[in-house]
C-alpha cells in the first residue's frame, strides 16, 4: 500500500483471502461515515476493528444458502425441471459445501480442501444415482459445484487485466484456474475410480 504524494509504502503478507461482501458493506458504510465528518479517525479505528472480529453468518445458514443455490442453478444450467433431481443437488451442494468449510479449518492448501470437496461431492452423487437410478448424475454436479466454482476470482481477474494490471490479472486468473482444475479433477477421479 502507498499513498499518492509520499515515497512511504507498506507491504503485508495476506495469508488468508476470502470475498464476503457483507464485511465490505460494513466497511463501506463507515468510510462514508468518516467521510461525512459523523465520526472521527479513532471512532472510525474502533469501528472497523469490531467490524473486522464481529461473526458472519452462521455455519447453517451457508449450508442452507450453498443448497438452494445448487437446486436452483441446476435448473438454471440445465434448462430441466428435473424434480427428482432438485433435492439430490441441493442435498449434494450442501454436503460439499460443508466438507469444503470444515476442510479448510486444516489445511492452508485451498485447492486440497476443494479438492476434497469435489470428491465427496462426486461420491454422494454417485451414492443417490444408485439409490435411485433416475437421478442423474450431470444435473446434480453441475448444480451442486456451482457453489464453489470461482466465478467472482474470474472475474476480477479479467477486470485487472482490461484495467493493465497484468500482474496481479495473471496470478488471479492462474489462481482461478487452479480452483477449476481442484474441482474438475476431483469430480472426474471420483467418476473414473468409482464410478466405473
Amino acid at each position: 500500500m502507498s499513498l499518492d504524494g509520499g515515497d512511504l509504502s507498506q507491504m503485508k503478507q495476506i495469508r488468508d483471502r476470502n470475498i464476503n461482501l457483507e464485511l465490505v458493506d460494513r466497511v463501506n458504510n463507515l468510510s462514508r461515515k468518516f467521510a461525512a465528518k459523523k465520526i472521527d479517525l479513532p471512532e472510525l479505528r474502533q469501528q472497523i476493528i469490531q467490524v473486522a472480529n464481529a461473526p458472519s453468518f452462521p455455519m447453517w445458514m451457508q449450508v442452507v444458502g450453498a443448497a438452494v443455490l445448487s437446486a436452483t442453478l441446476m435448473v438454471l444450467f440445465m434448462d430441466d425441471y428435473d424434480w427428482i433431481d432438485f433435492p439430490g443437488a441441493a442435498l449434494v451442494g450442501a454436503v460439499g459445501f460443508w466438507a469444503y468449510c470444515e476442510f479448510k479449518k486444516y489445511t492452508k492448501v485451498r485447492f486440497l480442501s476443494e479438492l476434497i470437496a469435489a470428491m465427496v461431492m462426486g461420491l454422494l452423487a454417485l451414492g443417490l444415482n444408485y439409490l435411485d437410478h433416475e437421478m442423474i448424475i450431470d444435473n446434480i454436479l453441475i448444480g451442486a459445484l456451482m457453489t464453489l466454482v470461482p466465478g467472482l476470482a474470474l472475474t476480477n481477474a479479467l477486470r485487472d487485466l482490461f484495467m493493465g494490471d497484468l500482474l496481479s490479472g495473471i496470478v488471479r486468473m492462474f489462481e482461478a484456474s487452479l480452483s477449476a482444475l481442484a474441482l474438475g479433477g476431483g469430480v472426474g477421479l471420483v467418476l473414473k475410480f468409482v464410478g466405473a
